[in-house]
């Protein structure tokens, strides 16, 4: 029996589907862990958290990406200082790298950064999934993805496709961040993906502080660590804080081995980075 033209397209799809996740699991399988920072809320210092974590881990002696999976504001290279773009080679991606973290990002590959992405949920999927498809990590140790906030296609489609070990959560101390911190927390348990911890940024005399610490305890998850309010902390581009600040560089490597910590306890048939002695 002969297929009609519907159903002759229909199989395409399905076989395009099936090569392009074929293609990403196989990209996949060169990274030990992958990691996804993420907010319930926009402003929560959740790339910032995700930036200087990744440096962390790379400063503990890791082979370390960066993909900044929020296409409608990609801010990540900005943010690490990454001013040249990736190279495209034979349709494959080969990231920038700066301070041992190679770097993908939407605004790598905008003409102008100040253009807004004005993009529906379906090409904002397609997008993550042809990073993910093209993009050449090689091995690494740690693959950490800036998430957008909310509970939308875009944190959908990584949870899905991406095979994540586990989650960091990022808050401000504020109640109403919070309230959406656990939001994000809850949606994360449904998808039956392993918390790693939350981490509170912009403590201090403004925000306040504890709210972080607080929503760990009342949802029985790891406290990874507190971030302050201060120019120290805010630094980034050519003056990142983990690279110039040693109280910022301490402070994020004690995450860091929180996170490292935390995969050991949740994934312990997997082969986990360690920090150096």
């Amino acid at each position: 029996m002969q297929m009609n033209d519907q159903a002759k397209a229909r199989l395409g799809g399905m076989m395009k589907t099936w090569d392009r996740r074929k293609k990403i699991t196989s990209n996949l399988n060169r990274i030990n862990s992958r990691i996804a920072v993420y907010s319930g809320k926009g402003g929560v210092g959740k790339t910032t958290i995700a930036v200087n974590l990744a440096v962390a881990l790379a400063q503990l002696g890791n082979k370390v990406g960066l993909l900044d999976a929020d296409i409608d504001c990609p801010n990540a290279d900005k943010l690490m200082g990454v001013l040249q773009r990736p190279r495209y080679v034979d349709g494959v991606l080969h990231p920038a790298e700066r301070a041992g973290v190679k770097t993908i990002s939407m605004a790598s590959v905008q003409e102008n950064e100040e253009e807004a992405i004005i993009w529906r949920g379906p090409m904002i999927t397609n997008a993550i999934n042809q990073f993910l498809e093209m993009t050449e990590w090689g091995d690494l140790d740690f693959l950490v993805v800036d998430l957008p906030p909310g509970t939308s296609d875009s944190p959908l489609t990584i949870m899905q496709t991406l095979q994540l070990n586990g989650f960091v959560v990022v808050t401000t101390p504020q109640d109403l961040a919070v309230l959406d911190a656990k939001r994000s927390i809850n949606m994360i348990k449904k998808m039956n993906i392993e918390i790693l911890g939350v981490v509170e940024n912009m403590a201090g005399d403004i925000f306040g502080k504890g709210g972080g610490e607080r929503l760990a305890k009342d949802l029985d998850v790891a406290f990874l660590g507190r971030i302050e309010l201060s120019k120290e902390f805010a630094s980034f581009g050519a003056d990142l804080a983990v690279l110039k600040h040693d109280k910022a560089r301490k402070r994020y490597q004690a995450i860091a081995e929180g996170v490292i910590s935390r995969l050991a306890e949740v994934t312990p048939a997997h082969e986990i980075s360690t920090v150096p002695s």
